[in-house]
């Protein structure tokens, strides 16, 4: 009889403990694939309206998912925007505001850079930290660009690191960390890695950072794709229009219409500083760009793949993005008087019909794509106007898992699972601070907010504003700061109370005493 009952404790006990483990694996909370593309351009994609690039894996996640049209990061260069994401605050709060290490000033610059950080500061808690404190696999793969061991910031794995070439070898940070033969391609490795890491992690819930170093300079694209693209260029009608502008710093010295056109016959670097113009390109044509950007679409596609293999697609929460506009002024560059070949390999891809380009606080740095795919909750093929900024991403994610949120810690962030539930959501204002002067165009030192429709630049070298109505001018042409003082006003003081509350930064005259 004891024994007849102990055996039916132990069944039932066996019985439940089977359920709950069942019960657990159920309700085990979903994994992350937050996909970062590095100088992304928000028009750079099909579903964005591309015509030329070809990206149907990421297409087809806008399909499942929710497109965002009015997402952005929180600065216009790589580190700052990239921290925003991790510790749900502005840069101008973290006093990371620039990319690192930056760049020495220059002889025509009338300020000096404020002060800023190095690295990413050891007491934020990352986005990493918490969800490793609450059990799950963290890794980081590819361009972290925080200074640190991405291994310091919550994550348990990391690949990271700078990029000389897409073909082996890659550069000496990856010589030992991502094993490579002769004729493999970065991105593709890359990819290899993050699919190793989920391979290795699938009974446990993960956050895999994918931070493709792809679509930054060298622009350097896949051999077989270029040639792909190069056959669709050659069968394509010719684009209306130039093939690059001269666009002029607003807050720079006074140029007249017959000085630009003289300009664009005489390239040199000396009188394009004088005169703070910079080549801006006009037109996605751009063969090695493309074949670049469809091995990334190619990544995103792998991962995919594999998620639906193990059986975790419906439980994978993946966020497609980028940490700044694209790329299409350049780096330093002194003109477009050389060949084809050469200026592939500086100009990325147009942004139009958004204004300027990574390195600027027009819409074409700042403005990016984002697609979130979160299964049972976004609408499949749906899109929303909400207003999203980099500090919203560790907000939203706590609140997708049902995790408690960190208010002291992204205090600059603002869920936005309202919009992925189809729900209104109203932002409020979002704010950008670059104290320094940029490295993409000869830009001043300047910030930006946008409230509602509305957006104001404000450069700090000589107090030059700008008011933009981005609903009925998105390419920042018609300058209402003149014509609408009142909104003009408003912004511009919310603007320096922000800067205020954030004790943000901010650059100096030079002086004859002062040293460069």
């Amino acid at each position: 009889m004891k024994n007849s009952t102990t055996t039916v404790i132990f069944i039932l006990l066996t019985w439940f403990l089977g359920n709950l483990c069942s019960a657990e694996e159920n309700t085990r909370r979903p994994n992350i694939v937050f996909f970062l593309v590095d100088d992304l351009g928000w028009s750079d994609l099909g579903c964005y309206g591309s015509n030329f690039h070809e990206t149907p894996n990421i297409d087809r996640l806008a399909k499942e998912g929710m497109l965002f049209n009015n997402a952005y990061s929180t600065c216009h260069v790589c580190s700052p925007s990239r921290a925003s994401i991790l510790t749900g605050k502005y840069p101008a709060r973290t006093d990371l505001t620039e990319w690192l290490n930056g760049r020495p000033e220059r002889k025509f610059e009338k300020l000096h850079s404020a002060k800023k950080l190095m690295s990413l500061p050891d007491d934020e808690i990352t986005l990493a930290e918490t969800l490793k404190k609450h059990g799950y696999a963290t890794a980081d793969f590819g361009k972290a660009h925080l200074r640190k061991d991405p291994k310091s910031y919550g994550f348990d794995e990391a690949i990271t690191g700078w990029v000389r070439s897409y073909y082996y070898p890659f550069s000496k940070q990856y010589e030992k960390t991502l094993p490579a033969k002769k004729g493999d391609y970065y991105t593709d490795k890359l990819t290899d890695a993050a699919l190793n890491f989920i391979e290795r992690n699938r009974d446990r819930p993960f956050f895999v950072h994918l931070e493709h170093f792809a679509v930054h300079d060298p622009i350097q694209g896949r051999k077989d794709l270029v040639e792909k693209y190069q056959k669709k260029l050659a069968e394509m009608p010719n684009q209306k229009g130039p093939e690059y502008i001269l666009e002029t710093n607003p807050d720079g010295p006074e140029i007249s219409k017959e000085e630009i056109e003289e300009l664009e016959k005489n390239d040199s670097l000396d009188i394009h500083q004088e005169k703070r113009v910079w080549w801006v390109k006009q037109k996605q044509d751009n063969v090695e760009f493309a074949g670049m950007l469809e091995a990334t679409d190619e990544s995103l596609g792998r991962i995919r793949a594999k998620l639906h293999e193990l059986g975790l697609s419906e439980n994978t929460i993946v966020i497609f993005t980028a940490d700044n506009g694209g790329m299409s002024a350049s780096n330093q560059y002194r003109g477009i008087n050389h060949s084809r070949k050469q200026l592939d390999s500086r100009f990325a891809s147009s942004n139009l019909p958004l204004r300027g380009a990574k390195g600027w606080n027009y819409e074409g740095g700042i403005r990016v794509p984002l697609v979130v795919h979160w299964p049972g909750n976004t609408k499949a093929n749906s899109r929303s106007n909400a207003v999203i900024t980099g500090t919203d991403y560790y907000p939203t994610l706590l609140s997708m898992l049902g995790l408690p949120l960190m208010p002291n810690q992204h205090m600059d962030g603002k869920s936005f699972v309202p919009a992925l539930k189809g729900k209104n959501h109203n932002r409020g204002a979002i704010y950008w601070h670059f104290p320094h002067y940029s490295n993409h165009g000869y830009q001043s030192p300047g910030g930006a907010i946008r409230l509602g429709n509305y957006k104001l630049l404000e450069y700090f070298e000589n107090g030059t504003v700008q008011l933009f109505d981005l609903q009925n001018d998105l390419g920042e042409q018609n300058d209402l700061s003149k014509s609408k003082p009142k909104i003009t006003k408003k912004l511009l003081k919310m603007l320096h109370d922000w800067r205020k509350d954030v004790d943000a930064k901010m650059p100096q005259i030079k002086t004859s005493s002062k040293k460069l």
